[in-house]
């Protein structure tokens, strides 16, 4: 069996004294605490604190990065311990396994092996490498792990260094496990934000089931424009209560609209009848969009929009396995003219925060930093989902600072479900910093203080200030630089 050993100069540059420069930097960035702002990890595990079942349950079947490279290579999702709706799985979990370790080959040169690796190497301490012939040594040795004390997850959330974790929560689902997180007298942060997707889309398939559900625990009339309104400001103030800061919209594109009160009604007015058209429906989500700006001015919720995915692309997937199953795909996605009546309404409002998340990599040198470099109110998310990888950290740095700088940006977020890869993201979001910066500095463009302030504020201070996360003695922290 193969040796597995971290490189301690793993994705710095390969002139040494370029490298140089990096590592210094890495030094004082590697130990800093862990701000995970948005992500989409369980908070049942926090509430419960329950051990995880086995490595398939916990690593393999929650995780679209892995199991859609099998499925690409036509291995089945039943056969990998992914549910179908309403069913459990018929998977044995020490088979999908072997399915999994004998095709790591497939990972190579992807950020899932860098993540994996770094789970096995430095989570459960494994010095030899996945493969067919260990898959039943990592099987086992994990499950032994995760019947400990020490694997649990609260007991990890402490031993990874998180400092807040954010989770995500539609505007019809119940906080509960959130509220059990508090009254248990845990110390870990552990807070929500604010997701209305399923019942602002009315393409969402969960659309009628969702205004019920958000209907009864408002005790609004959702169907009536002005009480849907209200329903939208009552569970905000829910989440604020959970702890959340922050809203996220993933909609299928950026656009917004600034309707009149009367034509917002009459549109809202045909969704409800399912009177509408798909051109409705898109007018509805823009104007919504501009609708919870109009409220985050209000109550001081961070918005984050992440459009530019056409979601579900494999319907015979979506029918079969639900959503989130890796079957989204990026799209072109415009901003200048889309998000134009918003910022026309709001643009200007420095008590506004709006942080703008892409997949389309040709619109952060031609959009994106233009936009955040002028706009008070907009700050741009970091490298997501497609392009959480070295090189796409990497490309969105040289292409959004010389126009946005450094400090309209947001630091990182791993939007992850893997909870044991957030580590893994964070160290390598603060590694290609590190190598950014350090050519930089190597380049005679920045003094080697200024890189090293940087560098902190990039790992932690411009994630704290973005979010307006409290500080510990409960003060919040201020937005304007």
């Amino acid at each position: 069996m193969r040796a597995l050993r971290l490189d301690p100069d793993r994705l710095f540059p390969s002139d040494p004294a370029t490298r140089s420069i990096a590592r210094a930097l890495y030094q004082s960035a590697a130990s800093l605490p862990i701000i995970s702002p948005h992500g989409h990890t369980d908070p049942s595990w926090f509430a419960t604190n329950a051990p995880w079942d086995d490595a398939t349950s916990l690593l393999l079947a929650p995780d679209h990065y892995l199991y859609r490279m099998l499925y690409s290579q036509g291995v089945k999702l039943e056969a990998l311990g992914v549910p179908a709706l309403g069913k459990p799985s018929p998977a044995d979990p020490r088979e999908a396994w072997r399915i999994f370790a004998s095709n790591q080959h497939l990972y190579r040169g992807t950020p899932s092996c860098m993540w994996l690796d770094h789970v096995f190497a430095e989570v459960f301490g494994f010095k030899t490498a996945l493969s067919a012939e260990s898959s039943d040594f990592y099987f086992d040795r994990i499950g032994a792990l995760l019947a400990t004390p020490a694997f649990r997850p609260r007991a990890l959330f402490d031993r990874f260094n998180i400092e807040l974790l954010a989770t995500t929560e539609g505007a019809h689902e119940r906080l509960d496990h959130h509220r059990a997180i508090r009254e248990s007298g845990w110390s870990g942060t552990v807070v929500t934000a604010y997701r209305p997707d399923a019942v602002i889309d009315p393409e969402h398939e969960d659309f009628v089931d969702a205004l019920e559900g958000f209907a009864a625990l408002t005790g609004e009339d959702v169907h009536d424009w002005t009480g849907y309104l209200r329903a939208h400001a009552k569970r905000r103030q829910d989440f604020i209560a959970a702890g959340a800061t922050s809203t996220d919209h993933g909609h299928p594109t950026a656009r917004t609209a600034n309707l009149s009160t009367e034509e917002a009604r009459r549109l809202f007015e045909r969704i409800m009848r399912g009177d509408w058209s798909l051109q409705d429906a898109e007018l509805f989500r823009a104007q919504m969009l501009t609708e919870m700006a109009r409220m985050s001015l209000d109550d001081g919720l961070v918005m984050q929009i992440h459009p530019g995915a056409c979601r579900n692309h494999n319907n015979v997937l979506h029918k079969t396995y639900g959503r989130d199953k890796g079957a989204d795909i990026p799209t072109r996605t415009d901003y200048v003219s889309s998000l134009k009546p918003l910022l026309d309404q709001f643009g200007n409002e420095d008590r506004l925060s709006i942080i703008l998340f892409t997949l389309d990599e040709s619109s952060y040198a031609r959009e994106l930093a233009p936009l955040a470099g002028h706009y008070p109110c907009l700050k741009l998310g970091p490298a997501w989902w497609f392009h959480d990888s070295p090189e796409g950290m990497m490309r969105f740095r040289e292409m959004t600072t010389e126009t946005a700088g450094f400090y309209n940006t947001v630091g990182f977020n791993d939007d992850t479900r893997a909870f044991l890869s957030i580590p893994a993201r964070h160290d390598v979001a603060r590694r290609i910093d590190c190598s950014y910066l350090a050519r930089l500095v190597g380049e005679g463009r920045m003094r080697d203080w200024e890189a090293q302030e940087v560098v902190e504020d990039l790992t932690y201070n411009l994630v704290r200030k973005a979010y307006r996360l409290p500080h510990k003695d409960g003060r919040q922290t201020h937005q304007s630089t």
